[in-house]
């Protein structure tokens, strides 16, 4: 009886189907495999690219050519060496100290316990003991009224750490406060060296660490659990892209560093990073890596444009005006726009990504189709992720400034009153700009992703010349001994 020495079962394999060889398994061990047992991309197989050809589509991309890794670490070798140099240059060695005002976030702080909390009329409380007499029809009137009348809430606090650990000392909470007290409840204190001693500390806000880190340990094992290995580099690249933001990025602007230099040199460290770190070292992270530079150069050229002729100061409320109180030489209209290539960066990383991936694929699915067959095939991916990005992109601003909107909404001002305020135009720009660099990063990295596989097939090593026994038979097919 006639036996077919084994080979493994592909069904969906055509004869001559023109895949190739070299575009499955492990990236890193079939670079040799190309020339002499992959496909020529012309429907003509040969021999033993039936051993491999079946895992092209579980492994990671092929390894490109050499020709073409020349190319991309031409381009990325000195664009890494600038971002390193950029780093040690800008590096701050830390925020530079002042001189606390005691206003906002600038105040000490210490932990604390609220050990007992008990009811009092308000007016035994209130400073002068007597009642106020506010007119009722506006509200602080009312609030007035209600506060004489109504029962008040004598806490006692015990400071947990500090200098003071020990001390305690009492808060009265108004009946119409928002943040009530309750006893065992753990807060932060404010403290003032140069108030009188029964008013230098005050309750300034709840403590949440534990309901924050256990969210945050949720998070992480959810990560973990659903992304596996790759879950674990994401967030170990998150870690890192954070170290990037407190160790760099805001001590170098402190420092008055050009909020926007070093905008630019700390999103590039932290994308380089991040992709690398994530997607592993390797052509088609390299196109994703250009794709998403080119697009935060754009959104950088845009938002400059823009903020200067919106005449967009960044000094637009009380955080903002303590900062420039604080450290007068800090530009921050440069600020702002330092914040919209930081906040446009995260949601790049992804479609860039995303579109490398999908004509990677695309063109392991079929290695004869060019680079215009490939760019069609990607863009018309990508118009579904444009259109989902920009949504996630608008409503998440507007949720961050959902209370200013309503402050609007309350005042009845118009459309164009509400638009031409700066609160609402700097979100306006940062919302515009983030989503044209978005929209122009998927035309961008697809024509990118598309020109880089089809030069390797075109440039890659020359294919060897089939062998005559298998030029009818096609690719995979042996005669019977």
């Amino acid at each position: 009886m006639e036996q077919y020495p084994y080979q493994p079962h592909e069904p969906h394999h055509r004869e001559g189907s023109g895949q190739a060889a070299g575009f499955g398994g492990s990236g890193g061990d079939q670079g040799p495999e190309r020339g002499s047992g992959g496909d020529d991309g012309r429907g003509h197989g040969r021999g033993h690219s039936h051993a491999h050809g079946h895992g092209h589509s579980h492994g990671p991309a092929a390894p490109v050519s050499q020709h073409l890794r020349k190319v991309i670490a031409a381009i990325l070798v000195p664009f890494t060496a600038a971002v390193v140099v950029g780093l040690l240059v800008l590096w701050p060695g830390g925020a530079p100290a002042h001189k606390r005002t005691g206003v906002g976030f600038d105040r000490e702080t210490q932990q604390a316990t609220v050990t007992r909390v008990v009811e009092v009329s308000c007016r035994s409380v209130n400073a002068s003991g007597d009642t106020p007499t506010g007119d009722t029809s506006t509200a602080e009137g009312t609030s007035a009224q209600q506060e004489a009348k109504g029962s008040c809430k004598k806490a006692t606090v015990r400071v947990d750490t500090g200098k003071d650990k020990g001390r305690t000392f009492t808060e009265i909470v108004q009946p119409d406060q928002t943040r009530q007290l309750h006893q065992g409840e753990k807060v932060v204190v404010a403290y003032e060296p140069s108030a009188p001693k029964d008013l230098q500390y005050s309750v300034a806000d709840v403590n949440r660490k534990f309901p924050m880190t256990l969210l945050a340990g949720i998070f992480a094992l959810a990560v973990v659990v659903v992304g596996r290995l790759r879950g674990v580099m994401a967030l170990i690249a998150l870690a890192v892209s954070f170290l990037v933001l407190t160790l760099f990025i805001l001590p170098a602007i402190l420092q008055g560093s050009n909020p926007l230099l070093v905008a630019v040199v700390g999103s590039s460290a932290i994308m380089l990073i991040a992709l690398y770190m994530c997607h592993g070292l390797s052509a088609r992270t390299s196109v994703a890596v250009l794709g998403t530079l080119i697009s935060l150069s754009l959104i950088g050229a845009l938002g400059s444009l823009f903020i200067g002729w919106a005449a967009l100061t960044g000094n637009t409320d009380d955080n903002t005006g303590l900062i420039h109180g604080l450290y007068p030489s800090i530009d921050m209209s440069g600020l702002l726009l330092a914040g919209v290539i930081i906040g446009s960066l995260g949601v790049l990383d992804d479609v860039t990504v995303t579109q490398t991936s999908a004509v990677w694929e695309l063109h392991e699915a079929n290695p004869s189709m060019g680079w215009r067959g490939l760019y069609r095939a990607g863009i018309r991916i990508g118009r579904d992720h444009i259109a989902s990005v920009v949504n996630t992109l608008v409503l998440a601003y507007a949720g961050a400034a959902l209370p200013l909107l309503l402050l609007f909404s309350i005042a009845q001002s118009s459309v164009g009153t509400v638009a031409n305020s700066e609160l609402v135009a700097e979100e306006i720009v940062r919302t515009l700009v983030g989503s044209i660099g978005l929209v122009a990063s998927v035309p961008v990295t697809t024509a990118l992703a598309a020109l880089v596989v089809s030069a390797d097939r075109a440039t890659g090593d020359a294919p060897a010349p089939a062998p005559p026994v298998t030029a009818r038979g096609g690719r995979g097919r042996r005669r019977k001994r």
